[in-house]
This record gives structure tokens, C-alpha cells and sequence, in this order.
């Protein structure tokens, strides 16, 4: 049984491989963001809409919109939000940052919170982006900073811990 398992899990990452070099990397941001919020607990979901805002991003935000904008999370909806500069943002669960320039300020507006910030800039793990993406051997990863995680009042489950580079 547990061959059986190994195989199609190897079989899996290959598949998934194959079809990740196939995407473009806003695409792929895209689904992996969709994917956190499954493995990430908020201090309240009593909101209706779980908001996920982009800041700079229109390719992620256009994608994140067409393919998760209205659809359910648990008693949420999720919606989609593109904002310009960080003196925009609203509350959101999720940000979704680009602009090196923005970066401080938007760490400042959504401080205390519980909003995860997501990056995908070199060294912004360890500037306080909660995760980072981050190619390592030319590979897309992402970083995990407990402490920014910590200070917004978030739980990850061990499972997104596990497969994270931790900071």
C-alpha cells in the first residue's frame, strides 16, 4: 500500500511539474495564493467576504479575480481587490505585494490586523512578508516567517509549515 502511495505521489509532483512550466508565473502565484488560504487560520471569519487585495500586480489580480472572484470559502465569498498604492487598501485577509517601493508602507497599514501579506521579492521574507516566493535551484519555493505570521495573529497548519522554507 505504501508503494502504491509513493508512486502516485512521485507521479503527481511530476505531472504537476510539467504543468506548472507550462503556466505563466502570474498563474501560478495565483493558484499557490488560493492554496495558502486553505492552510491558514484567521482570528475571525465572521466577515462575508474573504478579500484578497493585489497591489501593482494586474496580471495576478486579473487572474485571481476570474478565477476565484465570488466564489465560497467555508460561510465567506471570496473577492478580489486591486489596489494601487498602499493609502488604498481596505481590510483584507491577503495582500498580494510587487512594488518594492510599497512594501513598508503597506507592512504599516495592514499591521495588527490579521492580514497575511504575500511577496515575491527577493529578501522580503525576512523583511516581514509572512510567505515569499523565492526560486531556489530553479525552482519556485516560498518562505515562511513565523514571526510575521505570529504578530498577525495567524495559524498555519503544519502541512503548509512542512513544505515551506522556514525564517
Amino acid at each position: 500500500m505504501k508503494k502504491i502511495i509513493l508512486i502516485l505521489l512521485a507521479l503527481t509532483l511530476m505531472i504537476g511539474s510539467t504543468f506548472a512550466q507550462e503556466r505563466p508565473i502570474h498563474e501560478i502565484y495565483s493558484m499557490m495564493m488560493y492554496n495558502f488560504t486553505r492552510y491558514v487560520q484567521w482570528p475571525s471569519d465572521n466577515e462575508k467576504e474573504f478579500v484578497i487585495g493585489v497591489v501593482g500586480n494586474q496580471d495576478v489580480y486579473k487572474t485571481l479575480a476570474a478565477w476565484y472572484n465570488g466564489k465560497p470559502k467555508g460561510n465567506q465569498t471570496y473577492v478580489i481587490k486591486s489596489f494601487k498604492t498602499a493609502a488604498e487598501i481596505t481590510d483584507c485577509a491577503v495582500v498580494f505585494v510587487d512594488r518594492a517601493t510599497e512594501f513598508e508602507a503597506i507592512k504599516s497599514k495592514v499591521k495588527g490586523k490579521g492580514t497575511l501579506i504575500i511577496t515575491a521579492k527577493q529578501g522580503y521574507g525576512e523583511k516581514g512578508s509572512g510567505i515569499n516566493f523565492t526560486t531556489v535551484d530553479n525552482k519556485l519555493k516560498f518562505e515562511l516567517n513565523q514571526k510575521a505570521i505570529e504578530a498577525s495573529n495567524l495559524k498555519v497548519a503544519g502541512t503548509l509549515t512542512s513544505m515551506a522554507i522556514l525564517i
